[in-house]
């Protein structure tokens, strides 16, 4: 019998191995961009919601980065310099910016041709229409990135700060934006970290990696 010392580790395993595996069928990790490493892991399968646009192409850099197709659905404002910067292939990159009324229809064909697809969903989504995208997921080996509110998502990346820097007395220009992200799975504590999204030298990196003598942020509305 195991000793009481080791049980939460043995039941933090057990969790674990549960969280990478669907139906019986295991659910590998996709690669995930560095900025967010601690915050999300992407898996085959899974569904992520996010409230910004700076968090739905972070999310799609790392496959993309990677060599995978990626897809984004009903995203009209989807940022192609933004995206490349972040390391997006934009050649690998099927953009549908007005699906209309069949945006469902359309996110369920490129499941089938794409590792991740982006979408923003017009109107609120049923639970049932939530898990028959989710089980074509599971069955593709793809992940749905969610610009909005999702049934049953298995990570919410929220945007709880943002600054930019780069002013100063009125002049200059905006060099940098430093988000402050929460990452909630399920009724877990929630995973905070702060983003440089870009920082100063045009990377995408954790702010913990910042470099000393960084221009003092100015604190905007997000």
């Amino acid at each position: 019998m195991a000793s009481t010392a080791s049980t939460p580790d043995t039941i933090a395993q057990l969790r674990s191995r549960m969280a990478g595996m669907q139906d019986g069928m295991p659910r590998l990790p996709l690669e995930t961009h560095p900025a967010l490493a601690g915050l999300v892991q992407l898996r085959a399968g899974g569904s992520y919601a996010v409230d910004s646009a700076a968090l739905a192409l972070t999310l799609l850099a790392g496959p993309s980065g990677a060599g995978h197709w990626c897809a984004a659905v009903g995203i009209a404002d989807f940022g192609a310099e933004a995206a490349r910067e972040l390391g997006l292939d934009l050649d690998r990159t099927v953009l549908v910016p007005d699906p209309g009324d069949r945006w469902l229809e359309v996110t369920a064909a490129l499941v089938d041709v794409a590792t991740v697809v982006l979408v923003q969903p017009q109107g609120r989504v049923p639970e049932q229409v939530a898990e028959r995208l989710g089980a074509r997921l599971r069955k593709r080996s793809a992940a749905l990135v969610v610009r909005g509110d999702w049934p049953r998502a298995e990570v919410r990346l929220t945007t709880r700060e943002l600054a930019w820097s780069g002013v100063g007395e009125g002049h200059g220009h905006l060099r940098s934006r430093r988000i402050l992200v929460e990452a909630q799975r399920g009724s877990a504590p929630p995973r905070r970290g702060a983003l440089w999204l870009p920082a100063d030298d045009r990377t995408h990196r954790r702010a913990e990696q910042a470099f000393e003598g960084s221009a003092p942020a100015v604190e905007v509305a997000s």
